[in-house]
């Protein structure tokens, strides 16, 4: 069944729809938090945790939900279109898997895939009280370490499910003074270790500063549990762009990896012999005596010639 086209009745409700309308270039993708209906103190903290770290895109749901994302995923889709999110953190806890955290996204409402992890050697924002923090809406920069992000299909899937998690606003330049906050993921031994740093320059004597990190929190040890990957017909789906984004291919225009530009001209043979070059005395090419005599007497000839 379709659903019935909402008119809006006020400004405020014509805003919120002509924000929630399909765009050419979207909006920052929001996150919404969710407690199942049993936590542990370690998985509360893990999602406000989060929240601080993906504040002002995220919403914490205070209420629980004893809803089972494997099993049902309606109430997530029902979630996303109500705040208008595509990004969601579940947690949970029971004895078959404690301390649980269940990261994924949707795509246009719709699942498109989640990992299930286990929380182990946790450490909050708390814990390291003494580390000054980054400020509120700071983009960090995400470093992956670990052969298997780059062999493992599903690591390489939930690479990017990280990265659209934690990557923030879409940015044109970079300041160099803006880099305050690094997260770092690596795998080792089976588990995903997540560490949060925060970006200290120094001063080194030079016009290029010192840069030193400091472990200013939440760190995670990952197990890596059940996982839900979508389809390649539907992942390649949800990564099409809309025709107005793709700019037009100019011909003999290249870009470098630093966004050089560079171009290539394409020109006639040139004749050397036409080229006017500047005229030096000492590199002017002196005649033989015999010629010039000869040129001489030719110049007084045409002179009698002229008189008469």
């Amino acid at each position: 069944m379709e659903s019935r086209i909402i008119k809006p009745r006020t400004q405020r409700g014509k805003r919120n729809l002509e924000k929630r309308a399909p765009k050419i270039i979207e909006n920052i993708k929001s996150t919404f938090l969710i407690k199942g209906g049993k936590t542990s103190e370690i998985v509360t903290h893990t999602l406000k945790d989060l929240q601080l770290l993906k504040k002002p895109n995220c919403v914490m749901l205070k209420k629980k939900n004893s809803t089972r994302p494997f099993d049902d995923e309606t109430m997530l889709e029902k979630f996303s279109k109500k705040y208008d999110c595509s990004l969601f953190a579940f947690g949970s806890h029971s004895k078959k898997r404690p301390h649980n955290l269940v990261l994924g996204r949707l795509f246009s409402h719709q699942l498109l895939d989640m990992f299930e992890l286990g929380v182990t050697n946790y450490k909050s924002l708390d814990d390291l009280r003494n580390v000054s923090k980054t400020l509120e809406g700071a983009k960090p920069c995400l470093i992956f370490a670990g052969d298997q992000f780059q062999t493992d299909p599903e690591y390489q899937r939930l690479k990017s499910l990280l990265i659209d998690f934690f990557r923030g606003p879409l940015i044109d330049n970079i300041r160099l003074q803006g880099l305050e906050h690094v997260i770092q993921f690596t795998t080792i031994d089976g588990k995903i270790q997540m560490r949060s740093y925060k970006i200290n320059f120094k001063k080194s004597g030079t016009k290029v500063p010192r840069v030193e990190l400091e472990e200013m929190g939440p760190s995670f040890d990952f197990e890596m549990r059940r996982t839900r990957v979508a389809s390649d017909d539907l992942y390649k789906r949800s990564k099409r762009l809309p025709k107005q984004t793709k700019t037009k291919k100019v011909k003999n225009v290249e870009y470098d990896a630093f966004k050089t530009k560079y171009g290539r001209i394409h020109m006639q043979k040139q004749d050397l012999t036409q080229l006017t070059t500047r005229k030096v005395k000492g590199l002017k090419r002196k005649l033989d005596p015999e010629l010039e005599n000869l040129r001489q007497q030719e110049i007084e000839k045409q002179m009698k010639l002229d008189e008469e």
